[in-house]
């Protein structure tokens, strides 16, 4: 999951990355740059953000 998150990240226009692509509940939004972090530094907000974007069909 993370490769492909990194793959479609490493893609993005620039000015994309600070687009919302997510809200979670009592988190907010969640843009490509703060999940990049969360995902990256391998927190727990950092794998709710990949399920979601999994279950989305994001990624």
């Amino acid at each position: 999951m993370k490769e492909q998150f990194f793959k479609i990240y490493a893609n993005l226009p620039l000015n994309l990355r600070e687009e919302i692509i997510l809200v979670l509940p009592g988190k907010g939004p969640i843009t490509w740059n703060v999940a990049y972090l969360e995902i990256n530094n391998d927190t727990e907000l950092g794998k709710q953000i990949l399920e979601k974007l999994l279950e989305l069909k994001i990624i």
